[in-house]
């Protein structure tokens, strides 16, 4: 059997009092697209860190691409790529000398890293501000420029936390696409993101992060059946909910939802709502944010990892 892309055993991290990691424990298989979604402040970036080697766990076994991530970082490192939060370009150079440079260092030759510079400008739509310096940028094209640094080489493992924010909904999709077909041919994913439906939509499986621990890891259908039921609604003309009735999906489920609004005589607009993983996501982690504590945890993580 395939040894896992990347395994978590018992994986504790803290930042003076604040426990930001308590106990993790996670395997994610060779080829699989898997997110870790979590309100802020949960500990996504950090865990990420922590698989990438740019920050050291407390205790804990973390295993990526074979090797441990404290003892052998360098062979960690040689196989993984990771795009952060933050974009990595350089703003005085042009998009096609930022990929070319980064093509270079990862060991192509110069008409191989030229190749691939048109190839990836053309596939994150920056063919046309191939020569403009970066500093001229927007927001969403320096991240469409970063995204395709990552994608120079093939990875075995591709780390990208938050991967489209400031990407607007084509490039979202577009990007997905992307990622899938990395996937299909081999390359291992591990992503984090703020987006719900991109993990619904992306993912192979999905583990929720809240205070610190895994609180519920499957597919996507697995964590929706956690929290029920299908749910019969009753809407008035405005749109507005008048009244819901839960059901168990089953055609004799919703005849007896219907029949119990007849005899409460409800009037209305009459849908059926299937968990989504904004269910899950509240179920789970009350939807809380933890802005400060985020920051927090981001600086402390920066400072050491420099």
């Amino acid at each position: 059997m395939t040894a896992p892309a990347i395994e978590v055993e018992a994986l504790h991290k803290r930042f003076g009092d604040h426990v930001v990691l308590d106990g993790i424990d996670l395997s994610v298989q060779r080829g699989e697209v898997f997110a870790l979604l979590g309100p802020n402040g949960a500990g996504k970036t950090t865990a990420i860190n922590i698989l990438t080697t740019l920050t050291k766990p407390d205790t804990g076994r973390v295993v990526v691409g074979g090797f441990d991530v404290r003892s052998q970082p360098i062979a960690v490192q040689q196989r993984i790529s990771l795009t952060g939060q933050s974009a990595a370009v350089d703003d005085a150079l042009t998009a096609t000398e930022n990929v070319v440079m980064f093509g270079r260092l990862s060991g192509l030759s110069r008409s191989a890293a030229r190749r691939r510079c048109a190839e990836l400008l053309e596939r994150f739509g920056l063919t046309d501000a191939a020569s403009r310096t970066v500093r001229t940028y927007s927001g969403g094209m320096r991240r469409r420029l970063d995204l395709a640094l990552s994608f120079v080489i093939t990875p075995e493992i591709l780390f990208l936390d938050e991967p489209t924010t400031g990407l607007d909904t084509r490039s979202r999709r577009d990007l997905w696409d992307i990622i899938r077909a990395m996937a299909d041919a081999g390359t291992t994913v591990f992503l984090t993101t703020q987006y719900l439906e991109e993990a619904d939509q992306l993912a192979d499986r999905i583990a929720v992060l809240n205070d610190g621990r895994i609180a519920a890891l499957g597919t996507a259908d697995q964590l929706k059946s956690r929290v029920g039921g299908d749910t019969v609604e009753v809407h008035d003309a405005h749109g507005e909910l008048i009244r819901e009735i839960a059901t168990d999906g089953t055609l004799p489920g919703l005849r007896r939802a219907l029949d119990q609004l007849d005899e409460q005589g409800a009037e209305g607009t009459v849908t059926l709502r299937r968990p989504t993983l904004d269910d899950v996501f509240l179920a789970l982690t009350g939807a809380a944010t933890v802005r400060g504590a985020d920051a927090l945890v981001d600086a402390a993580s920066t400072k050491e990892s420099a």
